[in-house]
């Protein structure tokens, strides 16, 4: 079981700010206000951070393993792999298969979110457009019929957390509507919209957009397309993958200015190669090839998911795009934990919350991972 323990002498970010040579205090598997007086205190050195464990709500697997198409013991596999990079929550991810297929995974999946190993499952495809497939088989495609959401839905028994959705197809805003109205997210993606048809769908309901800019028209200044539409919204929260790879730094930039810490969420879109390397891979149905840390396909060439930890998005993100340690907070803990509706257990270092945090240096590399109140990393 988990011993008490006092965390002192770093830069704890707080929700309501930075607290320099400040506390982290773990009673058991929570946060807590008070020490007792048997607590073990851990001195960390001075410029290291304590920051919430990370909340990732898009990801199809890491260490070798699939999300999609593993085994259980494949699913725990990467999980741990990304408990490793400092994600203390994930939410799995799959891709388009047939909705049998999909149906049974939900099963597996559901069982594990039970289980507290997952925060639930996140169905991409295979309700996306032809048009903006990205890593898809085109040929598993299929338009976003209410009754097939609510089949996957059902098979989730409960556990299911966001569906993306190409809500310009037949079905789609009576899809986004049957979503709202069970709790579940709807995002917009894979998506061959106009501005108009997008705000449709937010007005509908939908509350999420999936990887901006990726797998949806660029923006045009007469057709300005989903984009405009989703980072304008104030009801939408914009993943953004932040690998220099998926976007350019001032793509980032620009959409992080407008949305705002407030309404970015960074994940990582990750898939089996994610903590693991080079080499081949499967993707659902579809090859895939990794070279130099970027994933595409076989066939074709287009990027398939990445190979992203998100200590490496947080990094990337205070050090490249200069962004404040706070709102990166924001973005890769306290905003996502937010749309799972699980921030009163998760995403802040608050009294009460599960001791979930990452200790990082100076240069923000990661130093130590703690999953309520157990260190995945012990601090070095």
């Amino acid at each position: 079981m988990a011993t008490s323990k006092v965390l002192a002498g770093a830069q704890v970010v707080l929700p309501t700010g930075t607290l320099s040579n400040g506390r982290v205090i773990v009673d058991g598997t929570r946060i807590s206000g008070s020490a007792p007086a048997d607590a073990e205190t851990i001195d960390l050195p001075p410029g290291h951070w304590v920051v919430p464990g990370f909340v990732d709500i898009h990801n199809h697997g890491g260490g070798g393993a699939s999300f999609t198409s593993g085994s259980v013991e494949d699913v725990l596999k990467g999980v741990h792999t990304h408990r490793l990079h400092g994600t203390t929550t994930v939410v799995a991810s799959t891709v388009t298969g047939e909705m049998d297929f999909l149906a049974q995974r939900a099963g597996l999946l559901a069982e594990l979110a039970e289980q507290g190993d997952i925060a639930g499952i996140h169905f991409e495809g295979p309700f996306i457009s032809p048009c903006r497939k990205g890593a898809h088989s085109e040929a598993l495609l299929r338009d976003p019929d209410p009754a097939d959401v609510r089949k996957l839905m059902d098979a989730a028994h409960g556990r299911a957390k966001m569906f993306t959705l190409a809500t310009e197809l037949p079905g789609g805003i009576d899809s986004v509507r049957l979503l709202a109205e069970h709790g579940v997210i709807a995002a917009i993606g894979h998506t061959d919209a106009t501005y108009e048809q997008t705000q449709e769908a937010i007005d509908a309901g939908a509350t999420v957009a999936t990887h901006l800019y990726n797998a949806m028209p660029a923006l045009g200044h007469r057709a300005p397309g989903p984009i405009a539409a989703l980072l304008e919204d104030e009801r939408i929260t914009v993943e953004l993958i932040n690998d220099g790879t998926h976007l350019h730094p001032a793509s980032f930039e620009l959409a992080f200015h407008h949305a705002g810490a407030a309404r970015t969420a960074l994940i990582t879109d990750a898939m089996d190669a994610a903590g693991f390397g080079d080499g081949q891979y499967m993707l659902g149905p579809l090859e895939v090839v990794v070279l130099d840390s970027v994933a595409r396909l076989v066939e074709g060439g287009s990027i398939a998911g990445s190979t992203l930890t998100l200590d490496r998005a947080f990094k990337r993100s205070v050090t490249v795009d200069r962004l404040p340690v706070e709102d990166v907070v924001r973005a890769i803990s306290a905003n996502p934990a937010r749309l799972l509706g699980m921030y009163d257990t998760v995403g802040s270092l608050e009294p009460g919350k599960d001791a979930d945090l990452v200790v990082l240096d100076a240069e923000f590399e990661l130093k130590g991972v703690m999953r309520k109140g157990e260190w995945v990393v012990a601090p070095h």
